[in-house]
């Protein structure tokens, strides 16, 4: 009785992972429209179908980038960015963290690795804190969805946030705050995927080994599949709010000069959890909504920091003070980056 009760059980997780699942929820969009108002289920399809397509060939160049940088074990060249004076590991941490191939899972074994062997903490948080609002995949997203200007905005601000996040942590160490940052039962090689990125070297020209090319199909699969997933739910969320949602509202919330909109926007943001893929084109209907671009650089920034794959890689590894100054300094730093994009669009 035990173990059928048990297989009931799994079965029903399964069952309940289908139905939740992103694809369902994408299906049941079009689905609700239709019931509630039927005339306009074409348009709500045909728009994000359009959206969908456009982003089409940064979807692509953003696959074949994951995949090459997985197949050559390139983020094995990053704890180099680690080593010498705390100030140049804090700048190039900052940088990596927009160009690192990480997956939130693989963080967690990286970043343990690199305290357990001593590395400053505030060249962690600099890579923690840039690392989940942009990489190279995101950044082609973002431009699809946002434009070009938006997305390098994206990119600098990140860049800007682990550098400021690195340098306040490394003034607060000074003052004798985050001593031993790590927990008590933290353990390297987290998640139990492979081998830990200290291991071996890249190998650039991965095509002349068979395992390191069947590595490149299936990530490349597995993360087409991942995209196309996200975006077709985030552009039917888009058509939406496009549709339904007035602007005079988000205009009320999120438009306007001045300071306001912008924290609004990052304190909106925060609690969002949004994905770094899906998040652009839904920044895109608000905008079109009448929100403001300060605002939105806001939104995006803070949404990025909070996500739960973000917070969790930190607050599995640190206690709670640092998981603490993770967060405030997302916040403030999306702040800063809201009024400094929008004093220059």
């Amino acid at each position: 009785m035990t173990e059928l009760a048990i297989k009931g059980l799994q079965k029903f997780r399964r069952n309940m992972d289908w139905l939740t699942s992103v694809w369902m929820l994408a299906a049941l969009i079009p689905l609700a429209v239709f019931v509630v108002d039927q005339d306009n289920t074409l348009n709500i399809l045909t728009t994000a179908a359009t959206a969908l397509g456009g982003t089409l060939p940064y979807i692509a160049a953003a696959v074949l980038m994951i995949g090459y940088l997985k197949a050559t074990g390139a983020e094995t060249a990053v704890a180099k960015a680690f080593e010498g004076n705390e100030y140049r590991m804090i700048l190039f941490a900052a940088l990596l963290g927009g160009l690192a191939p990480f997956c939130s899972c693989e963080v967690i074994p990286f970043i343990a690795g690199l305290l357990a062997v001593g590395a400053p903490l505030s060249a962690v948080m600099a890579f923690w804190l840039s690392s989940p609002l942009i990489d190279p995949p995101t950044l082609l997203i973002t431009a699809g969805a946002l434009g070009w200007e938006f997305a390098a905005g994206k990119a600098i601000s990140a860049v800007a946030l682990g550098i400021f996040g690195g340098i306040v942590v490394s003034v607060l160490i000074r003052r004798g705050a985050f001593a031993e940052p790590l927990r008590p039962d933290t353990s390297i090689g987290g998640c139990g995927r492979g081998p830990s990125p200290f291991e071996g070297k890249p190998v650039w020209k991965f095509w002349r080994e068979h395992e390191r090319r069947q590595m490149f199909f299936n990530a490349s699969g597995d993360n087409a599949l991942f995209l196309l997933k996200w975006l077709t739910f985030a552009y039917l969320i888009e058509a939406l709010l496009i549709d339904y949602v007035p602007a005079r509202l988000i205009a009320s919330l999120v438009g306007g000069d001045g300071l306001l909109p912008i924290v609004t926007g990052a304190i909106a943001g925060a609690p969002a959890y949004l994905n770094g893929y899906a998040a652009p084109p839904l920044i895109a209907g608000l905008m079109e909504q009448g929100m403001t671009a300060g605002a939105a650089m806001a939104f995006m920034t803070a949404g990025s920091v909070s996500s739960i794959p973000a917070m969790a890689a930190v607050w599995s590894l640190v206690k709670r003070q640092v998981f603490a100054a993770y967060l405030s300094l997302g916040i403030l730093g999306a702040i800063m980056a809201g009024v400094a994009f929008q004093s220059v669009v």
